[in-house]
């Protein structure tokens, strides 16, 4: 396939930045600006939005009556390592100080 061209103006700064950004990571600035476009406004202009099925409550009901269960031990195991983990996470900082 082959490659359109396109002509870019960018603020000395900015054009410098990227050519400086590019040869630091060894790559072309052409590529640069193509991940850069890309990541930034065209992923959702690629992919379609997905369609999520409107669910009924009793459809919901349904679904949830047929998802497994943990046993009792592994219920109260999977509690102890949320428990656990919980203790082991740091604590939130003061904002009122």
């Amino acid at each position: 396939m082959k490659d359109d061209h396109l002509t870019l103006r960018l603020p000395r700064d900015l054009a410098r930045a990227l050519a400086r950004w590019a040869h630091e990571h060894g790559i072309p600035k052409s590529q640069v600006v193509r991940e850069a476009v890309t990541r930034y406004c065209l992923p959702a202009a690629i992919a379609p939005d997905p369609v999520v099925p409107a669910v009924t409550a009793a459809a919901f009901v349904a679904q949830w009556a047929q998802l497994p269960r943990l046993a009792p031990e592994e219920a109260t195991d999977f509690e102890s390592d949320i428990h656990a983990a919980r203790r082991a996470l740091p604590g939130a900082p003061d904002t009122w100080e």
